[in-house]
């Protein structure tokens, strides 16, 4: 089961306009987004009050004062009322007015202003500051949220109290782990201590705990409510939801477990169907998960039953679904009424890897995911040159492990093994992270503990063809020159393959100072397989500061005017140059 990281762009988007400009700008969204619709009605407060019975986004091209005096009356809770945003007549400014963490309208400003060229204007005070709301965070938050972030904000002292380590964001330095005090999941909840067993005597400080356990509350406490509980259910065919619902409860309150950190509920396929437990799933908005009877009959449990196994072919339903799927515990043992059956384990965390590739340097080619996953970790592992590109991107109290030239062997171990501790990591890379960069080798190490997240890239290649023209147009081929790790023989038969596939040539890691002789025994091989006047193009420093683009032919190209911070563009047989652009036509056949 997957938990976002902040609060997505809501879905269905109810756009109001009373005037001729208004209208105008309402086009644009609607236009853009399949999402979103016109609300009209016989007034613009009939329209509102429609959009906020009917969306759960809205956006008003109105003055914020009357969207503020119509629906003022409607506001309920902010976990639930719909996002909204206002954007005034002539679009300067896309407003967040309602919404802005839990129902997404931070977010949706963005969107908005993104399309309309409008500057969102987000007032939450942790966006403002670039620190990450507790209700952002994709999990259940309970407690003192408010007085919490608020300390969080401004500077005071929080303990972060955790079970265990969970791959969260970066937190500032006021908040400061408290390692704790690991006790029996059967503990009470009524106990003078809190989820982890670290006293919690009147007058404490701030804290943020993270805890799957029930915990007394009090007006310095907010509890962050992991998704570590898996339920297992096993039932009779047409057993009722209202039972299998009521057994949770009672077996969840008795062992002192919050329903707020179920990830699923979990049974076998042939009860993947079964209209109860389907039902309580939907009704707690958790997915069901269900397993074949032979990988839950391969579980060990500590209450098998024959009766069981040849209903089902499996000795346990229950119990073995509660377990299978991560590194888990049993905390309650299976319970039963007439109908239904439950039991709870406890799964450990699994740490996150987001491998990130950045594009190929100017900021506008970074992708929005990019951004995302860069304020989502709580560690950076990257070349030093491209950590000093993100900086400013990176929450406070992220911890930035950098490294130089040579080291991406030790920079992927690193990142696989802070994401296996439990952390929210993001390696980084230029250009797209899975093309000549640290995706593979962190994938190498990376095993089922890891969460990994792929976030592609614009890169190099796709940058340099932009800059070109459409060298692109047709079937290409990459190809790096670097011998340091494959050897100059499988380098050549490779170039080889792809002169006589008649391929375009995009050679990375051309030319160094140590390896100056494999670009032109590279030219030599394609120059055989194509005309001499072949169009090359040379991209350096694509999109970065010292971008240069160089143009010439098989026979004329220079390769001293290529570096390691430069892609060559080898046209195929058919590629031509039009008004100084590379051109490789696709074939196309266009019929009157």
């Amino acid at each position: 089961m997957t938990h976002p990281d902040l609060a997505a762009v809501p879905r269905r988007i109810g756009l109001v306009a009373v005037t001729a400009a208004g209208r105008r700008h309402a086009r644009i969204l609607a236009d853009a987004w399949p999402h979103a619709r016109p609300v009209e009605a016989d007034s613009v407060a009939d329209a509102l009050r429609e959009a906020w019975a009917r969306c759960d986004g809205i956006v008003a091209f109105l003055a914020t004062g009357a969207v503020v005096r119509i629906l003022a009356p409607l506001l309920g809770d902010k976990r639930t009322d719909p996002a909204v945003v206002v954007v005034d007549e002539a679009a300067r400014h896309a407003v967040a007015l309602l919404g802005g963490h839990a129902g997404g309208a931070n977010a949706l400003a963005a969107e908005v202003g993104a399309l309309l060229d409008a500057a969102p204007v987000v007032t939450t005070a942790t966006d403002a500051v670039g620190l990450p709301g507790l209700d952002t965070l994709g999990w259940p938050v309970e407690g003192a949220v408010a007085a919490v972030s608020r300390a969080v904000l401004d500077g005071e002292p929080v303990a972060l109290i955790a079970d265990a380590t969970w791959p969260l964001p970066a937190l500032p330095e006021n908040v400061h782990v408290v390692t704790p005090a690991r006790r029996p999941a059967e503990h009470s909840a009524t106990d003078a201590t809190d989820a982890t067993g670290t006293p919690s005597p009147d007058g404490a400080g701030y804290r943020l705990l993270v805890t799957d356990r029930l915990v007394p509350l009090d007006g310095r406490t907010a509890v962050l409510r992991p998704p570590s509980l898996v339920a297992g259910v096993g039932a009779s065919r047409g057993v009722p939801a209202g039972e299998v619902r009521a057994l949770l409860d009672r077996v969840l309150a008795e062992a002192g477990l919050s329903p707020a950190s179920l990830r699923c509920l979990a049974s076998a396929d042939v009860k993947a169907d079964e209209a109860g437990i389907r039902a309580t799933a939907d009704a707690l908005r958790v997915p069901l998960v269900t397993w074949p009877a032979a990988e839950l009959a391969a579980v060990d449990v500590p209450n098998p039953s024959e009766v069981v196994r040849a209903a089902v072919g499996t000795p346990s339903v229950a119990e073995a679904a509660a377990l299978l799927g991560g590194d888990a515990e049993l905390l309650v043992p299976k319970t039963a009424t007439a109908m239904a059956t439950v039991a709870v384990a406890r799964h450990a965390p699994r740490g996150r890897l987001a491998v990130v590739g950045l594009g190929p340097g100017a900021p506008d080619l970074r992708t929005p995911r990019a951004v995302s996953e860069l304020r989502r970790a709580a560690v950076v592992v990257g070349l030093d040159q491209y950590v000093d590109q993100v900086g400013d991107l990176l929450r406070p109290g992220t911890r930035v492990l950098a490294s130089g030239l040579g080291a991406e062997e030790e920079r992927a171990r690193a990142a696989v093994a802070e994401a296996a501790a439990g952390h929210a990591v993001a390696l980084i890379g230029s250009g797209d992270a899975g093309v000549y960069a640290m995706a593979s080798p962190a994938l190498e190490y990376a095993d089922e503990r890891i969460d990994v997240v792929g976030v592609p890239g614009v890169t190099a290649a796709l940058a340099a063809g932009a800059l070109l023209g459409a060298p692109l147009g047709h079937d290409h081929a990459y190809l790096s020159l670097s011998d340091l790790h494959t050897p100059w023989e499988v380098i050549a038969r490779r170039v080889t393959a792809a002169a006589e596939g008649d391929f375009v040539a995009l050679l990375y890691n051309p030319r160094s100072r140590a390896r100056d002789w494999q670009l032109p025994e590279a030219l030599r091989i394609l120059a055989a397989h194509r005309p001499p006047d072949t169009p090359v193009g040379v991209v350096r420093n694509a999109s970065r500061d010292g971008e240069r683009v160089h143009l010439a032919t098989l026979a004329t190209l220079d390769p001293a005017v290529v570096d390691m911070y430069s892609v060559v563009v080898v046209g195929s047989s058919r590629t031509r140059v039009v008004a100084g652009r590379m051109v490789t036509p696709r074939g196309y056949r266009w019929r009157g």
